[in-house]
């Protein structure tokens, strides 16, 4: 086996299936990407490394230290945009080679426990990857009752969100719940846990941070900008971590896997999906899951754009989750 690339060997957030993100990108050498989701900068550090050049984007203040070193690094070659990649249109010059996405929440955050994402660490209840906006507390402790269960139901795939809205409403009426703690444990207390599951906070932790950061309003924005963005034979590459995130990303790339059959016995017609040529879906290795077990949910989905004009932005077809009567 070949050196593993620096990209793998250093900082607090060691990125997913990154071989096979590169691989979904090739070729590399003097091709312009943006990566739109930078945190902690794995994926644009082995995209540098590789000979392109990178665009990188995030709405994370805290990002700071990692964008400066790879300045200093790669003055030529590299450059940050502050913003959201929903908006990456906007933000790049087009048109570019290729488009990175790794969704959700990274490990750099998950381990700053003053950030309120891990139920794992004490810190207040927060989960805004930005710093403005409406925080996970303000949700818990504003929306009713119905709001908050069909929130969980909806986001987290939460079956006990009922129960869980139910204990929260009642907790918050002796006080505020303010911290990621308070919040899990009282979970904990309404649902119970069963040796060998996974902690009764994750869904709901998943959920509220999904709502907190409009996670889902942000993928099928930048899904459909880097659909602007890319020319023909330009790369996009998906990185998700829950079935929800993974099902929008599918059916955006083949809207036929969310619509009705075709019979055989009927002429085909042009779709949407002529808008992408669609690699199968890949997941991590065993050795990979075993040096990083947060790579065990994650799927990447790639595929190579095509001359067929982009689309308008439309949420039709993709299966986004809906909060309204969702419990």
């Amino acid at each position: 086996m070949g050196k593993p690339l620096a990209s793998e060997q250093t900082g607090p957030h060691v990125p997913v299936l990154l071989a096979e993100v590169l691989k979904a990108l090739q070729p590399l050498e003097g091709a312009r990407i943006v990566d739109g989701t930078f945190g902690a900068g794995g994926y644009s550090r082995a995209l540098l490394e590789a000979g392109a050049s990178v665009v990188a984007i995030d709405r994370d203040p805290s990002v700071a230290p990692h964008v400066a070193q790879l300045h200093a690094a790669y003055p030529k070659t590299f450059n940050f945009v502050a913003g959201e990649f929903a908006n990456l249109d906007q933000l790049v010059e087009t048109p570019v080679d290729g488009v990175v996405l790794d969704i959700g929440v990274s490990s750099m955050q998950l381990d700053q426990a003053e950030r309120g994402f891990s139920f794992m660490r004490e810190g207040p209840l927060d989960m805004r990857m930005s710093g403005s906006g409406e925080s996970a507390a303000d949700l818990v402790n504003t929306l009713e009752e119905s709001q908050l269960a069909n929130l969980l139901f909806a986001y987290g795939e939460e079956r006990k969100s009922r129960r869980i809205a139910h204990s929260v409403v009642a907790a918050r009426a002796e006080a505020p719940i303010t911290t990621t703690t308070q919040l899990a444990r009282l979970i904990e207390k309404a649902i119970g846990r069963k040796p060998g599951d996974s902690h009764p906070a994750t869904r709901s932790f998943q959920a509220l941070r999904i709502a907190v950061n409009a996670e889902f309003d942000q993928l099928v924005e930048g899904l459909f900008a880097s659909e602007r963005v890319l020319g023909e034979g330009g790369r996009l590459a998906v990185v998700t971590f829950h079935s929800l995130e993974d099902r929008i990303a599918k059916r955006f790339f083949d809207p036929d896997k969310g619509g009705p059959a075709q019979s055989r016995h009927l002429p085909q017609t042009a779709t949407e999906a002529l808008r992408w040529q669609v690699a199968k879906a890949v997941k991590p290795s065993d050795a990979e899951i075993g040096r990083n077990p947060r790579a065990r949910s994650a799927i990447l989905r790639s595929a190579v754009r095509t001359e067929v004009a982009a689309r308008a932005v439309s949420f039709a077809g993709l299966a986004v989750p809906s909060i309204r009567g969702a419990a």
